[in-house]
């Protein structure tokens, strides 16, 4: 396998994953397009629950060191899946650009291929 093959193996197999990125994006918005999604995590998990979970760290009855610990991993548990569905955001748009700068490489390349 020549250079030119290696270059144009490594532009497909970052096309396929940019693909993949854009696919979780995407099924993500349509979640979050979708009243039950709303009700359950945008209002009910990241907000209400969110909430009642910082107001009990403070409530005298949750002042145990086991009940606090629960409350940590409560919040952290919240603030992880957030991180999670920011990254499939970040990546999908990064992804968005990648694809058409990787189209543009291949161009290139087959154009090079050719010659």
């Amino acid at each position: 396998m020549n250079e030119n093959e290696m270059r144009t193996k490594a532009v497909e197999l970052s096309l396929e994953q940019a693909k993949s990125s854009i696919e979780k994006m995407e099924a993500f918005l349509r979640l979050v397009d979708n009243k039950d999604f709303e009700l359950l995590f945008t209002e009910g998990y990241f907000k209400a629950e969110a909430s009642r979970v910082v107001l009990l760290k403070a409530d005298p009855s949750m002042s145990d060191d086991q009940s606090q610990k629960m409350l940590d991993k409560s919040i952290d548990a919240i603030g992880y899946l957030r991180q999670y569905i920011q990254t499939i955001m970040h990546f999908g748009k990064m992804a968005e650009k990648a694809i058409q700068d990787d189209r543009d490489t291949l161009e290139e390349l087959q154009r090079e291929a050719a010659h």
